[in-house]
């Protein structure tokens, strides 16, 4: 993965005021996204903002997605999240096709402790079907993608 500068200095500060050991895990989380996207037929540029004081992340130019956020909470420090638009169906797919891969909360979470080895196979996939949600609706995609659902996932222990 490639690190990719913030755009936006307001982004930059909420990263910076994270502990170090989670700021480095939320940054592969961020650059999994802009690496996804760009990946992504159809995706475009990834506009990044804040939402609700958190990171996120919007496919702005094309509209094919839906927004992407996460963060850190000091009320659970050793936790850290990526949020989904809990209108959508992504958090009930991805329970259907990653089960035992994450940890999940209600419809729009997946939650990762700070010691987790993250299945970057399985997290790119969520983060690609976010971001064409829109063009998609899942449903086309589900069938395709469940094979991968079942197959060996590549796992990335990130540094403490």
């Amino acid at each position: 993965m490639r690190k990719k500068p913030h755009s936006n200095a307001e982004v930059a500060q909420v990263f910076k005021a994270y502990p170090s050991s989670v700021r480095r895990k939320l940054l592969v989380l961020r650059e999994l996204i802009f690496d996804t996207a760009a990946s992504t037929k159809g995706v475009g540029n990834i506009e990044e903002t804040l939402k609700w004081g958190e990171p996120a992340y919007v496919t702005a130019e094309s509209g094919s997605g839906s927004t992407i956020r996460m963060g850190w909470k000091p009320a659970r420090p050793d936790k850290y999240v990526m949020y989904f638009n809990c209108k959508t169906s992504l958090v009930e797919s991805f329970k259907t096709l990653f089960p035992g891969d994450f940890r999940f909360e209600g419809k729009r979470a997946i939650v990762f402790d700070e010691a987790d080895e993250v299945p970057i196979d399985s997290l790119t996939l969520c983060i690609g079907l976010a971001l064409t949600y829109h063009r998609t609706k899942l449903k086309p995609r589900l069938r395709r993608t469940s094979q991968l659902a079942q197959g060996q996932s590549r796992v990335v222990q990130t540094r403490r």
